[in-house]
């Protein structure tokens, strides 16, 4: 009998003390501002209820669990005041009140689901607006402005910032859609081999049910445990195992055709610009030359190459130092870091390699989507111990 009941109790996952504190002062905070504010709004001597019940409801969703669709703007606001019509509507209509209650709470959740504003409160606001007496009669369709929406937006008002000041993301806007950096109609790398949106909307549409969590917060989730998966997978293969440790390097003040010169002879896909002792400074890649030289001298475009020749033919030195066209604060990481994690910096940011460097910036070794891809096949720990050429 004991194990049955437990059954019973919900798995909230973990929530840390911090949390709970957090949320529970919010909620303190929130219903004194509300009750308060509206008491100098409406004054000392006023009929109409200065806190509704219901708000204590709404108080919940909007400093325990922010992040649900049930408690964003619009769904306490236009929740509660659509619900408190409803409830108004039903007490002018259904003489028995048990009746125009229960009816209040039906039409209310119906419209509300119609609207896209669901938030469960609204179901008691709907018996309050039934249950409340003379005042409701007096006020009629008003009580559900005073005080059902002037509640709400002092609560909601609260709740923004305090969500705000506390570090939590609210309200959840709509991602928007970021265009594909090669003006394709490709969707990205990630889009195109791992959980997409497209495959969560599949599922959600299959339940048919309500999800009490906004989408793209699931899909973050969901993607940050599938790389946590990915990382657990690949045990203890770091940055330092896959590395390249023989890298060619130049100097701020070595002249744009030298290392042209080394790119091209070589074959390199990266060429890292440091000091005397190895610090960092930035990384050429071809298409630093391109964009800096050659770009716009020709038309219709033609291959990188060509158009650094275009470029250095119109008067731009060859002699001049790289430290005029390199990058600087390029990605790093240690060699530490474990490989799991290059994954995202490389497909996000549209890179090609990462340099990696010690606690004081010098570099140690350089990491290609090429390494990258050979580790992930082969799941090889050794390290090249010689330049990755692309």
């Amino acid at each position: 009998m004991a194990r049955s009941l437990l059954r019973l109790i919900p798995d909230l996952g973990y929530v840390s003390a911090t949390e709970q504190v957090r949320a529970s002062l919010g909620a303190l905070i929130g219903i004194a501002v509300t009750g308060f504010s509206t008491l100098l709004v409406l004054g000392p001597d006023t009929a109409v209820p200065l806190l509704v019940a219901p708000m204590g409801a709404s108080a919940v969703l909007l400093f325990a669990v922010p992040s649900s669709p049930l408690a964003q703007p619009w769904s306490i606001i236009g929740g509660n005041v659509s619900a408190a019509l409803v409830g108004i509507a039903c007490r002018m209509l259904i003489p028995d009140p048990l009746l125009a209650a229960a009816a209040a709470v039906c039409l209310a959740i119906a419209l509300m689901f119609a609207l896209r504003c669901l938030h469960p409160p609204g179901g008691a606001v709907a018996v309050t607006a039934v249950l409340a007496g003379p005042v409701a009669d007096s006020l009629g369709f008003a009580f559900a402005a005073v005080p059902i929406g002037l509640n709400s937006a002092l609560l909601l008002a609260t709740a923004l910032l305090y969500n705000r000041l506390t570090g939590r993301r609210y309200p959840q806007l709509r991602p928007t859609e970021s265009p594909n950096p090669h003006g394709t109609s490709d969707p990205s790398p990630r889009e195109r081999t791992g959980l997409t949106l497209d495959d969560l909307d599949t599922v959600l549409e299959r339940r048919g049910r309500v999800v009490d969590i906004d989408r793209n917060e699931l899909m973050e989730i969901l993607t940050t445990a599938e790389h946590e998966a990915h990382r657990r997978r690949s045990g203890s293969l770091t940055c330092g195992h896959i590395m390249s440790r023989d890298v060619v390097t130049v100097s701020p003040e070595t002249p744009i055709g030298e290392a042209w010169h080394i790119i091209q002879d070589r074959n390199f896909s990266v060429l890292p610009v440091t000091t005397d002792d190895r610090t960092l400074v930035a990384l050429l890649t071809r298409e630093t030359f391109v964009n800096a030289i050659g770009r716009g001298l020709s038309w219709p475009p033609v291959r990188g190459g060509k158009r650094l020749g275009h470029g250095l033919d119109k008067g731009f030195s060859a002699r001049m130092p790289v430290e005029r066209i390199a990058a600087r604060n390029p990605r790093t990481a240690k060699a530490s870091t474990a490989i799991a994690d290059l994954v995202p910096t490389l497909s996000k940011a549209g890179l090609h390699h990462v340099a990696v460097t010690d606690d004081a910036g010098r570099l140690v070794g350089l990491v290609t989507q090429t390494d990258l891809v050979m580790a992930l096949f082969s799941g090889d720990v050794r390290g090249t111990g010689e330049m990755v050429e692309e």
